[in-house]
């Protein structure tokens, strides 16, 4: 599953490479951005240690908790695969009616 964020983040950098990784998504079911994940999204940001400048990583977390995805897979250890920081993002889900995902690196699902 993909978003809009998703988008635009593999739309950035080499055009050849890019186009190739939209490829890649392009059959995959698509998220919508819609007023409950805006809202948990600000939520996130608010009462949490994530940055502002952070917000295209809560709308990812706030997209995959209210979808209901079991798995939220990132590279993006400083705020999202982040012990800390989804302690408090599992508080605000729970407080918001919804359950934080599991939140890891591909290393982690895959295990040894």
């Amino acid at each position: 599953m993909w978003s809009e964020v998703v988008l635009e983040e593999l739309a950035r950098g080499d055009q050849e490479i890019a186009t190739k990784r939209l490829e890649l998504i392009s059959e995959l079911p698509l998220l919508a951005i819609n007023e409950a994940v805006e809202e948990l999204a600000q939520q996130f940001l608010i009462k949490s240690n994530l940055p502002p400048k952070a917000s295209d990583d809560a709308l990812h977390i706030a997209l995959a908790t209210v979808y209901q995805v079991d798995y939220l897979l990132t590279w993006n250890c400083k705020h999202i695969a982040n012990a800390q920081i989804q302690k408090k993002l599992s508080q605000i889900s729970m407080q918001s009616g919804y359950q934080l995902p599991t939140i890891c690196t591909p290393y982690e699902l895959m295990g040894d």
